[in-house]
């Protein structure tokens, strides 16, 4: 992460992901990493600050086109902007597909 605060569940910057620029909401932050490593530094950090690393589960605001980078490297990777700055890059892990009939 690139950004002059901390940065906590509930923050909403924008995604861009291939041609998508969707707002998403950081729904919970899962585990501090060492961005060297991948090695987990902290299980539920309360926040986190400039450049630290951490997966994160993240919803956007409105559907969008995306796949774990593992299944299709074009459509897994990310930028986090914020007041017109990337504050983080990363990959997608894994993706909540939704329900195409509208059930719940």
């Amino acid at each position: 992460m690139n950004h002059l605060g901390q940065i906590k569940n509930g923050y909403t910057p924008v995604l861009d992901c291939h041609t998508s620029h969707i707002a998403v909401k950081f729904s919970e932050i899962l585990t501090k990493i060492d961005w060297r490593t991948g090695h987990e530094i902290e299980k539920e950090p309360k926040f986190l600050k400039n450049s630290e690393a951490a997966i994160i589960n993240m919803t956007p605001t409105k559907p969008m086109v995306v796949e774990a980078y593992s299944a299709y490297p074009p459509l897994g990777r990310f930028a986090i902007r914020d007041m017109r700055q990337t504050v983080g890059v990363g990959v997608i892990k894994s993706v909540v597909k939704k329900d195409p009939s509208g059930a719940k």
